[in-house]
């Protein structure tokens, strides 16, 4: 729903139904994940992307059917057993897609959604997609507060507070409940899309790698702090892809942060003054990702150094250095796709081969 953001409420402030179409479920290699929308107007016009192209044009007209009766639809669409070019995902995954009417009737709750959204606040939204009843109703759910209503008081409770934990990490994904909430029922399938702040990425060293590695960092979606010590360096001119830039000890500033499992940190400062206290505070952290730049010779010294300070096997084997994938990278801005590939890979488990030399689904953990 964020990518066609203000044309919903566009439409939905002209009073005029539209119609959204939201992936709720996938198998195998779909082409775009649960939670990708397209909109469609009643004067015909299409925005966003359920599946790359393969579909939008069933999707399309069903959504029209949508808009002008009102009722909600629920499709599965998969590769023809006939034909791979017919209707159905050419790729070979599977999509299951639920399409909505957007009124102020159907979805009152959804301005204060969007300005959340907008405010970049983490939120849900909760929808019953399948079920004996209730089918359509939504719920926005804030970490202290909740609007909307999904058919029962005992409904709304179970859903309210099981959705914090799905909002806390950010996932997407199915609750399931008895029809009147019971937790141990299956009646009702409950659609979460979950819009929770951006990720965070820190770049210690404010070196020229560290451009690059902002600017690819803003590329991925990630909210990029550099953080150096040194006035002179660290400054907005040189980094103008980053949201923040931090004069201060990487370590001392990283102490008083939040930091969960979303967040990435690069350490590029390769000299041990700056990364041996940095790396040190980093591994007290649940971060997902941490690499450190530096020579195979840099980062045995520097391995040396943190096991005199304390720490442990276990510790130096969540560093990621030499930081980076194998790419042969060269330039800063090579060597920063190269970390962006690691990044990536720590993310989703990918084994960072050639497509071509291995077997099975595209992307990992699809088929689910």
């Amino acid at each position: 729903m964020k990518e066609v953001l203000d044309e919903l409420l566009e439409a939905f402030e002209s009073g005029k139904p539209a119609a959204l179409a939201t992936v709720v479920r996938t198998w195998r290699s779909a082409p775009r994940p649960a939670g990708a929308s397209m909109l469609v107007t009643e004067s015909g016009e299409a925005v966003g992307s359920i599946s790359g192209g393969c579909v939008e044009g069933a999707v399309y007209e069903l959504s029209g059917d949508v808009i002008k009766d009102g009722e909600v639809r629920y499709e599965t669409y998969g590769i023809s057993n006939d034909d791979a070019f017919a209707v159905g995902l050419t790729c070979g995954g599977i999509l299951e897609v639920y399409v909505e009417q957007i009124t102020h009737e159907t979805w009152p709750e959804l301005p204060a959604l969007a300005a959340s959204v907008r405010a970049d606040e983490p939120v849900a939204v909760a929808t019953v997609v399948r079920g004996p009843a209730h089918v359509g109703n939504h719920m926005v759910i804030w970490p202290d507060r909740r609007e909307g209503d999904l058919g029962s008081q005992r409904l709304n409770d179970a859903v309210g507070d099981d959705v914090l934990g799905l909002l806390e990490s950010g996932t997407t994904g199915f609750l399931h409940y008895g029809s009147d909430g019971e937790r141990r029922g299956d009646e009702l399938e409950i659609f979460v899309s979950s819009f929770a702040p951006k990720p965070r990425m820190f770049v210690f060293g404010a070196i020229d790698f560290a451009a690059a590695v902002a600017k690819v960092g803003k590329f991925l979606g990630y909210h990029v702090t550099v953080c150096d010590a040194r006035e002179i360096f660290a400054t907005k001119k040189r980094f103008p892809e980053a949201d923040e830039v931090v004069i201060d000890w990487p370590h001392r500033w990283l102490e008083t942060q939040q930091v969960d499992s979303r967040t990435v940190m690069c350490v590029l400062t390769h000299d041990p003054k700056f990364d041996v206290p940095v790396l040190l505070a980093a591994l007290k952290t649940p971060a997902a990702y941490i690499g450190a730049m530096g020579s195979r010779r840099t980062h045995d010294d520097r391995v040396e150094r943190l096991r005199e300070a304390g720490a442990t096997e276990a510790d130096i084997e969540r560093i990621k250095s030499p930081i980076g994938l194998d790419l042969g990278a060269r330039t800063p801005e090579e060597t920063a796709i190269s970390i962006a590939a690691e990044i990536v890979q720590a993310h989703w488990g990918g084994t960072g081969r050639n497509l071509n030399t291995t077997e099975g689904a595209i992307h990992p953990g699809a088929a689910r």
